[in-house]
């Protein structure tokens, strides 16, 4: 993919009375732009670094020449190389006072303005704003707050309602432990039971080692390992249904196509010795982590590719993308786990010196209660567990939801292949009818 521009942006959001400002990256490709009828397709980066996400969102690509667009994709403030106080921008919470989605919808707004102002045909055209995960989280608030900026959003993947009690603690759990299911024979019932066998292993010295040598790690476990064993291994699940396409892929990590069920097929038998059980689970693990067969040793403190910026969300999710999640281990195939916001803003503040704000994002952008707004695509593969805080039902004739079966985490947005299921492209088609609705609107209006 050829980007044409990249270009830093100067930004004075971050309130001081002396305006300091940080640069900001953003990526520009113009091949199928036109002046005449036109328009903007505005990628609103989420966290980690913005080439990555560039090359994960062929759908803005593919549709580039039908929309005649330039498509502009922004960096979000503190990831990839848009770091506000450069080394020192994750030192302390001090520093980290400014990463905030407010403020980067802020930086939006005015990267928008300055393209308008500065790049000659930009002035007059529509802008859709675009996003997957929290970037269609931003999407869709970014159409919220600047109705005038913007003529539409594809919210893709957004779980705006996974806050407070909007939507149950337990849902997106349990479509991680549905898609396990559905993809092979006793595959969820296997890794419900490995819990319990990961407990016995680990109640001795000798169990401890065998574990360690079983699932290949690169360190030997301690005693003190042993939560952080089961939250790397139930992560591993998480993001295996989120990334489960229908074809080879490296968006997290490289894997192979429905990478489900072909974990699954290592975890048909649950009435097995702990030893052969955990045997399995490895196998499964090792698909994860080293489908490449590159990796020598499995490493229990990564889960993805570091073009994520893991630092920055851990501290945002203590601030105010205040997530709550619970498991039940009988619905759902992981150890019951009972949502404790105290116990979780606790830890934050041991890690960051900072308390969780839980209600502020619904007091900020509305919770359910948007039905003033128009103009916004909710897309949701019915795979990807966070589908279980998106919009999934039409609001209004304008707030719409598409939902895409057998499609996992923004589907949709990745680039179409020969073995997209037709639901995605159904999808994809619908999505673009809306858009040229918009623009056409814009246009009309503008001859008035």
């Amino acid at each position: 993919m050829k980007i044409s521009f990249l270009l830093p942006f100067l930004v004075d959001h971050f309130g001081f009375s002396d305006s300091r400002t940080f640069e900001q990256r953003y990526l520009i490709a113009d091949k199928h732009w036109q002046t005449n009828g036109g328009s903007i397709l505005f990628y609103t980066g989420n966290e980690g670094d913005i080439v990555w996400f560039c090359n994960n969102t062929g759908f803005m690509w593919d549709v580039a020449e039908e929309l005649k667009a330039m498509l502009v994709f922004a960096e979000h403030r503190y990831y990839g190389e848009s770091l506000p106080f450069g080394e020192d921008s994750f030192k302390d919470s001090q520093h980290l006072n400014f990463l905030t989605s407010e403020q980067a919808l802020a930086d939006f707004a005015e990267l928008i303005r300055h393209l308008k102002e500065t790049v000659p045909g930009a002035e007059n055209q529509p802008v859709i704003v675009i996003g997957g995960s929290y970037g269609g989280m931003l999407a869709a608030w970014f159409r919220m707050k600047y109705p005038h900026l913007v003529v539409g959003a594809l919210a893709a993947s957004a779980p705006i309602w996974q806050f407070e009690d909007l939507v149950p603690c337990s849902v997106f759990m349990k479509i991680v432990t549905e898609d396990f299911r559905k993809s092979g024979p006793y595959c969820s019932e296997s890794i419900r039971r490995s819990w319990d066998a990961i407990n016995r292993l680990s109640s001795t010295g000798s169990g401890l080692q065998q574990l360690s040598k079983t699932l290949h790690l690169c360190s030997p476990l301690t005693p003190g390992d042993i939560s952080n064993l089961k939250d790397w291994i139930s992560e591993t699940w998480v993001n295996l249904a989120m990334v489960d396409y229908p074809y080879e892929a490296n968006f997290l990590q490289p894997l192979p196509a429905w990478p489900v069920k072909v974990v699954c097929q290592y975890l048909k038998n649950p009435n097995v010795s702990d030893t052969v059980l955990m045997e399995n689970i490895f196998q499964a693990l090792n698909i994860y982590y080293n489908y490449s067969g590159q990796v020598q040793c499995l490493n229990i403190s990564q889960t993805t590719t570091s073009s994520l910026g893991s630092t920055g969300w851990s501290y945002q999710s203590c601030t105010e993308m205040v997530m709550p999640f619970c498991t039940n281990g009988v619905d759902d195939m992981f150890e019951s786990y009972l949502w404790d916001l105290d116990k979780f803003s606790e830890d934050c503040f041991s890690q960051w010196g900072v308390k969780p704000r839980p209600y502020w994002i619904t007091t900020l952008y509305g919770g359910k209660n948007i039905s003033s707004h128009s103009n916004i695509i909710f897309s949701n593969g019915d795979l990807d567990p966070w589908s279980g805080g998106g919009v999934t039902k039409d609001i209004t004739d304008t707030l719409v939801a598409i939902n895409i079966p057998n499609g996992a985490h923004h589907l949709d947005l990745r680039a179409g292949t020969a073995l997209d299921p037709s639901t995605v492209l159904l999808s994809r088609l619908l999505e673009v009818k809306h858009m040229k609705k918009w623009i056409a609107d814009f246009y009309k209006n503008a001859k008035v």
